[in-house]
């Protein structure tokens, strides 16, 4: 089998066989396959496409490259979520201790933040004494006990995928949706859960900008994970806008933190409740209208929040930050950014936005920079609201007073005062 005869394959718009994709794979892996051969067929797909089979060998094969995690020993369902990334997106710390709090495990590995979008484990890491790095038997154990951990990626999960997604990101391949669906299923079919909920972002913040493209996405994944025998449902949700008020690692947590005491932003709330929903729904709880009546009712009796200070207890993390969040590090200086002018708040690109909390040092532009895990925005001001003139609608958090600036210039370019706009559904559609 030679690589050159699959870049023609696919480059005249042929079908590839599973060990064709599987060679391929292999080669990415085990750095048998130079750049440039791997670059050429990533270039080809994105012109080409896939076919769902296809997509679903290559999800498979990126699967296969590395570790994968077994959950056999926790009783009980395994439900996990993954949102595709946007500005404000707390979710998870939301989602899970409720999901966990009525009885079902949530194994969960997570991410960082890297550019305009943040990360879990991030956010997780501004609660002091936090331990985001457990081994396989504290993994494993701390679910079976309480129900509920998160952690980063400990183990060599999908190399495949972070290889490929070096490449994709030179050679302008990025934005394929099957290799976008490979890329995102095949780490996360690597760990061993029987239910996954997909939060597939749309809009301004997101790396898929219009619905359409979004709905495709969500189908082609739900698939993949079906044909991996797991229960799969995506819901599209609206990043056309920040997700809540807070940007900015412990800003998100405190955020959180409110949400679970019933006291959190309508919008942030909504979301967390439905993805809750149909986990729970997947989980055998009943239906998704049941499961959300379910998530409803967990933050109102307080065992939600609860349930997050077990897992923070669990980890190591100071559980007085989680009792009173007033104890979290705060900036060393904040500038408040007014309104330049009276009318309605009708647009606020979240992209933007997010870059603007870069500029205050609350994300990194590369896998080394250091997180001012204080720095950040809280918004005073949502799209559809009234502003004034000279009104504050955000305020700015950084130990850097040299970043105000540029953060200042990048949110106010971002934002657009008018006419008052239509209003947007926060769950635009569900697939699967």
């Amino acid at each position: 089998m030679r690589m050159y005869d699959i870049i023609k394959k696919k480059r005249d718009g042929g079908e590839l066989s599973k060990e064709e994709i599987a060679y391929f794979i292999g080669g990415v892996t085990d750095g048998s396959i130079p750049d440039y051969q791997i670059s050429a067929l990533c270039m080809a797909i994105y012109f080409k496409g896939m076919t769902v089979r296809e997509t679903c060998d290559l999800t498979y094969a990126v699967r296969d490259s590395g570790d994968k995690l077994d959950f056999s020993s926790i009783r009980g369902i395994r439900a996990d979520k993954h949102s595709t990334g946007g500005v404000g997106d707390k979710t998870s710390l939301v989602v899970a201790p409720i999901v966990a709090s009525l009885g079902v495990k949530v194994a969960k590995m997570s991410g960082r933040g890297l550019g305009h979008t943040g990360g879990t484990i991030d956010k997780l890491e501004a609660i002091d004494g936090f331990r985001t790095t457990l081994s396989d038997a504290e993994f494993l154990k701390q679910v079976e006990k309480i129900g509920i951990a998160i952690v980063g990626q400990s183990k060599q999960f999908a190399p495949a995928d972070k290889k490929l997604y070096a490449l994709r990101d030179v050679t302008a391949t990025v934005d394929s949706m099957p290799l976008i669906a490979a890329s995102i299923m095949g780490k996360k079919l690597a760990a061993d859960d029987d239910c996954i909920v997909l939060d597939v972002k749309t809009g301004s913040g997101s790396f898929m900008k219009s619905v359409e493209e979004s709905k495709a996405l969500a189908r082609l994944m739900v698939d993949i994970g079906k044909n991996a025998g797991k229960k799969m449902v995506a819901l599209i949700t609206n990043m056309d806008r920040p997700l809540g008020y807070a940007i900015g690692n412990s800003l998100e947590v405190i955020e959180a933190i409110q949400t679970l005491r019933g006291n959190g932003p309508e919008d942030l709330t909504e979301v967390c409740v439905t993805l809750a929903g149909y986990m729970l729904s997947l989980a055998d709880m009943g239906t998704p209208s049941e499961g959300i009546a379910l998530a409803r009712k967990a933050i109102a009796d307080g065992s939600a929040l609860e349930k997050l200070c077990e897992m923070v207890a669990a980890q190591g993390g100071d559980v007085r930050l989680i009792r009173d969040p007033a104890r979290f590090k705060q900036a060393k200086y904040k500038r408040e950014v007014c309104a330049p002018a009276s009318g309605y708040l009708c647009r606020a690109d979240a992209e933007a936005y997010g870059l603007s909390s870069l500029a205050l040092g609350a994300g990194r532009n590369t896998a080394e920079d250091a997180i001012d895990y204080a720095a950040g925005i809280l918004l005073h001001k949502k799209t559809g609201d009234a502003v004034r003139a000279g009104e504050s609608i955000a305020t700015l958090y950084s130990d850097d007073p040299a970043s105000f600036d540029a953060a200042e210039q990048k949110l106010l370019a971002a934002t657009e005062i008018g006419q008052r706009p239509a209003d947007e559904p926060l769950v635009y559609d569900i697939v699967g």
